[in-house]
């Protein structure tokens, strides 16, 4: 007699006793299930998530060529010398036959990726306009349960629109080159807003000051530091003047926990120069957070969100895969068509409809 084939239950039954063993295999397993949403994935992340919340995720972004993932390889090296384990999502660009990740990222950190304490993953953008993968959360969740420290999350270097980073992660690189271009970059509110620490990669080439003391000033202009000094009354002493730049600089140094000014941080990544001054500040970030009540804050935002993009997921899929919320719509096109009825009253009376199909618990 043939064994009936296993159920759904059984598989993530065995795929959890292995994710407990620490087998890397059933980690990756886990990543897969979670990042293509096959069935049980959402079982799987619920059975996960008491074991969430220890480790700290530390988003890298930037404009392509920064050298982003020579900076993340270095990282990596910082945090296993302190002998952390170090999971790292790298988003790459979609292929645009598979539908997959390109990998070139995953490709750059070759020297680390045979480290049994280190786990790369590259995810594909599919779609996704904030630099990020729609699945980068679920999948940091997984990497969080199985054990790992720390977290780096890459994106895929589109520029300003890598904005989704800075919900994701609990501390924020931006990185930038002394290039043309990128110090007005930047500037740019986007990246100013969502930057907890700035590093000017390959510091080594012309201009590499000059991009950071653009930043510095723009810091220093943000935070009032130009005037901090100046009287408020009859006048104004330009020898009272702070000049705004320098004053960002030492406020970054400052180890206060009520103010934090993103330090800028010049590295040649490819040398490793620099790299252990950024690990150090990105401790005191986390710190600063710690202390601020910010870590709780980032955190519970980023539960928040979660929420509802699963809300979001569970609306769709019960929506359009009902055939009488379709067949609804297809009945009520003619009369759009003909300008009796909009698609906003429509969507009104859709919802009113599709309220069985929504309030279904089955999957």
């Amino acid at each position: 007699m043939t064994a009936a084939p296993p159920t759904t239950a059984d598989r993530l039954a065995r795929l959890l006793a292995d994710f407990d063993a620490g087998k890397p295999a059933a980690l990756a397993r886990a990543v897969s299930m979670v990042e293509n949403q096959r069935d049980g994935f959402e079982q799987l992340l619920t059975t996960l998530h008491p074991r969430v919340g220890r480790a700290r995720r530390i988003g890298v972004t930037g404009p392509p060529g920064a050298g982003k993932s020579t900076l993340s390889t270095r990282l990596v090296n910082e945090y296993r010398a302190a002998g952390l384990r170090v999971g790292v999502i790298a988003v790459d660009p979609t292929s645009p036959f598979t539908g997959g990740a390109l990998l070139g990222d995953r490709v750059r950190m070759e020297s680390v990726a045979l480290d049994p304490g280190v786990f790369i993953r590259s995810l594909a953008t599919r779609g996704s306009l904030g630099g990020v993968s729609s699945a980068t959360r679920a999948v940091a969740d997984v990497l969080d349960a199985f054990g790992f420290d720390r977290i780096i999350i890459e994106t895929v270097g589109v520029g300003q629109s890598e904005l989704d980073i800075a919900r994701t992660a609990d501390s924020t690189i931006v990185v930038l080159v002394p290039e043309s271009g990128d110090s007005i970059q930047a500037l740019k509110a986007g990246l100013m807003e969502i930057a907890d620490l700035f590093v000017v990669n390959k510091a080594d080439r012309p201009g590499a000051e000059r991009v950071r003391n653009d930043i510095e000033l723009m810091l220093g202009m943000r935070g009032g530091h130009a005037l901090e000094a100046a009287p408020g009354h009859h006048g104004l002493d330009l020898k009272t003047l702070t000049n705004p730049g320098k004053a960002a600089r030492e406020a970054a140094r400052r180890d206060g926990a009520e103010s934090w000014t993103p330090p800028v941080v010049l590295t040649v990544a490819h040398k490793g120069d620099g790299t252990p001054e950024l690990a150090v500040l990105l401790d005191r970030h986390h710190h600063y957070l710690e202390a601020g009540g910010g870590l709780r804050e980032r955190r519970l935002r980023r539960l928040r969100e979660q929420v509802m993009d699963v809300a979001e997921y569970r609306l769709r899929r019960r929506l359009w895969n009902d055939s009488q919320v379709l067949a609804f719509i297809d009945s009520v096109l003619p009369r759009i068509e003909r300008g009796e009825v909009s698609p906003y009253g429509i969507a009104d009376e859709l919802l009113i409809k599709g309220a069985p199909a929504i309030a279904r618990t089955s999957s």
